[in-house]
C-alpha cells in the first residue's frame, strides 16, 4: 500500500500523525509541502480525495497570510483560493494523508486510520 503524508515537521499534529503511521509499520512518502508546494492540480485532487466541497476546508484561516491576502472575502473564488494555497503552502492545513485513493486530515491523528 502506498501512503503519502503532506507533512510539516514543526507541527505537533503532523509529527503525531507520522509517528502513528510508522508505529503501524507504514513508511509513508513524506512530502515536505512547505519546501515543495503542491501544484494547483494536486490541491484539486486532494480536495476531491478528502471529499471536500470548498478549498476553505483545508485552509488555515487564522494564519496571518490568510488575513493579509484578504482570502476571507466572500468574493474570492475557489480557484483563487487554490492558487493562493499553491503559492503560499503555509495556508494548507496539515497533515494530509493519502492512501487507497482517499485522503484524510490528521486532526486528530487517528482520523487517518479510516483510509488505511
Amino acid at each position: 500500500m502506498s501512503v503519502t503524508i503532506y507533512h510539516n515537521s514543526r507541527c505537533s499534529k503532523s509529527r503525531q500523525t507520522l509517528a502513528l503511521l510508522t508505529e503501524r509499520g507504514i513508511e509513508p512518502e513524506i512530502v515536505a509541502y512547505l519546501d515543495t508546494p503542491p501544484s494547483i492540480e494536486t490541491i484539486k485532487t486532494l480536495l476531491s480525495q478528502l471529499g471536500f466541497d470548498s478549498p476553505r476546508q483545508i485552509m488555515r484561516t487564522k494564519d496571518d497570510i490568510y488575513k493579509e491576502l484578504h482570502l476571507g472575502d466572500a468574493s474570492v473564488t475557489d480557484e483563487q483560493l487554490i492558487v493562493a494555497m499553491s503559492a503560499n503552502p503555509k495556508l494548507i492545513e496539515r497533515p494530509i494523508v493519502v492512501a487507497n485513493g482517499k485522503a484524510a486530515m490528521g486532526r486528530p491523528p487517528e482520523s487517518v486510520l479510516d483510509i488505511l
